[in-house]
Order: C-alpha cells, then sequence, then structure tokens
C-alpha cells in the first residue's frame, strides 16, 4: 500500500503538502468545482468482481468495511460490546481485513486516531486498504494523512448536534482543514436535513457519509412521531427513515457512502432480511455511491457474505 508523505514544512510550522499531494488535491479541486459526478463517477468491476466507484484519484469498492465492531461499538447493548471488543483483538482485526481484501472489499473507514496504529498494522502486513477516517475538529488530520488516510469525514454525532444548535457552519472549518492535509473533505450525518442545508450553503464537500436511519432524535421528537417515548430512547430504528435519507442521496450530485444499512445489526439475523438491506440500499443510492458495513465474523464468512450481495446488486 502506497501511503502518501507530507513535504517539509513552511515557514507557519504547517506541512507543505509534495507535488504529488498538489496534483492529488488538483485532482479533488476539479471535481469538487463543478464536474459532475453522476457522470464523471462510474461504477466499474474490479479484478476481484466486487463493484467499485471513482473516489477521489482511486477506484474504491462499493462496500466498506466499517470500524463499530472492531472498537467494541455495537449500537446494541454493553453486553455485545464487550464481546466485540474481545472477539477483535489487533490480531483479529488484521485477520478479518485480510478476509475483506481477499473478498474484494478495498476500503476501511477507520475511526479517527483511535484507529490509526491498527491502519499501520494493516499496511505493515500488506493488506491494501484505502483509509477514509471518521474524525473531530480537534484531531490531528494531518497525521491521520501521514499514516495514510485518503480521507476524512466530520463525524456525524458532532455534526448533527451542531445543526440542531444553529451552528453548521462550524463545521466548514472541517473541510478545509482537511484538504490542507492532503486528504478529500467529507461530512458525515443521520440526518437527510443536513445533506439540504450543505448543499444550499454550496460547500460542495468531495463526500457524504450518511447514515440511513435518523437515530439522533430527542424524546420530543419521538414523542411527536410515535405518540410514545421507547427506550432507549438514542437507539430507535424506524423504517420509513431509509427511504427519506436515500431520496437525499440521490439529489446530490456528490459521492455518499450511507452506513448502518443493517440498522446496526438489528436486521442481521435472518438472511433474507440482510439480503433486503443490500438490495434496498444498492436501488436506493446512485451509482457513483457505496455502503459501509460493519463486520462480525465470529460466526459466518460476513465478508464474503457482503461481497456476493454487492457483486449481485451494486
Amino acid at each position: 500500500m502506497n501511503l502518501p508523505t507530507l513535504g517539509p514544512s513552511s515557514a507557519s510550522g504547517r506541512p507543505s503538502p509534495s507535488a504529488d499531494r498538489r496534483g492529488f488535491l488538483k485532482t479533488v479541486g476539479v471535481l469538487s468545482a463543478g464536474l459532475s459526478f453522476r457522470s464523471a463517477l462510474s461504477a466499474q468491476t474490479g479484478g476481484s468482481g466486487l463493484p467499485t466507484i471513482a473516489f477521489g484519484p482511486v477506484r474504491l469498492s462499493r462496500l466498506i468495511c466499517g470500524s463499530n465492531p472492531f472498537n467494541g461499538g455495537s449500537h446494541l447493548s454493553g453486553f455485545v460490546n464487550r464481546e466485540m471488543k474481545a472477539y477483535y483483538t489487533p490480531d483479529q482485526v488484521v485477520a478479518t481485513l485480510r478476509r475483506c481484501a481477499e473478498s474484494g472489499i478495498n476500503g476501511w473507514q477507520i475511526s479517527g486516531p483511535q484507529n490509526l496504529d491498527l491502519f499501520r498494522a494493516v499496511a505493515d502486513a500488506g493488506i491494501g486498504m484505502h483509509g477514509i477516517a471518521l474524525a473531530r475538529m480537534e484531531d490531528d488530520l494531518a497525521a491521520l494523512a501521514r499514516g495514510g488516510c485518503m480521507a476524512a469525514a466530520h463525524h456525524g454525532e458532532i455534526t448533527d448536534r451542531l445543526f440542531k444548535e444553529g451552528r453548521l457552519d462550524d463545521v466548514r472549518e472541517f473541510l478545509g482543514r482537511a484538504r490542507d492535509a492532503g486528504m478529500l473533505a467529507g461530512i458525515s450525518t443521520h440526518m437527510p436535513d443536513v445533506v439540504d442545508a450543505v448543499e444550499s450553503k454550496g460547500w460542495a464537500p468531495d463526500f457524504y457519509m450518511t447514515c440511513v436511519y435518523e437515530r439522533n432524535r430527542s424524546n420530543e421528537e419521538l414523542k411527536a412521531l410515535l405518540g410514545r417515548v421507547p427506550l432507549p430512547a438514542r437507539e430507535v430504528y424506524l423504517e420509513e427513515d431509509p427511504p427519506r435519507m436515500y431520496a437525499t442521496i440521490r439529489a446530490t450530485p456528490r459521492p455518499c457512502l450511507a452506513f448502518k444499512i443493517l440498522a446496526a445489526g438489528r436486521l442481521s439475523d435472518r438472511k433474507e432480511a440482510v439480503e433486503r438491506a443490500y438490495r434496498e440500499a444498492f436501488e436506493g443510492i446512485k451509482p457513483t455511491d457505496g455502503v459501509i458495513v460493519g463486520i462480525y465474523d465470529r460466526y459466518s464468512d460476513q465478508a464474503a457474505e457482503g461481497a456476493a450481495l454487492t457483486r449481485k446488486y451494486g
């Protein structure tokens, strides 16, 4: 895996991009300036038979490995969190990502600095993975770029909170900082309204990470929708949500990486439900988009299973 490098530091102390990185950013700038991703990013089939999309200067598999299971974040319960964390030792993460690569998956959405050492270990093991980091404003984005990440998205939980507080404009600085570090700059969110708002502002991020379930509704919002407040209130997944987000994804010309298509594991019990979720996801998004799915392969070969469904529907 070829890791990007930073050139000498500028007088301000900030790293200066190398000539290669300037070329990379020039490519990104052309795409961001108005070239239609719908026409420029066509889905292709890689040597593995897994469909790919153009993502900046690379071909990215339409199925991308998520990071929540590796980090013990099940969005189900503390018990499942502990089981995932116990299973995913560093060696097991490397083994799972090796299996992903064998299945044609060449993208990993990492959780910012938390997974950077693991990302380097995967690269050292000779496993080719394009890193897409979920990051916060205070994270060292230059370090993520030096570590090999090609893209960074502003963390969706924070994006949504800022939007609800009327402070969405704070996110714009992140886009500039990610691009200055030499990465594609994106925004993650769980809310279709955020994508609509960013589009209306004309910011033109390089991509979106879009959760198909709006899982950050307040108790008041849930009561207005349902007439009552279920528990736990922060983990409510409504079947009416994915069509809303898919419509938003189709309305933007920018590439979107849809995530939580399996409702954070809630649709994983039956093969029929898993297949339906993959089919509806690929039918709902644009041909220039991909999906991010967390893989917990303790009991089945989920990398190969997801790849097969991506070949079938993607």
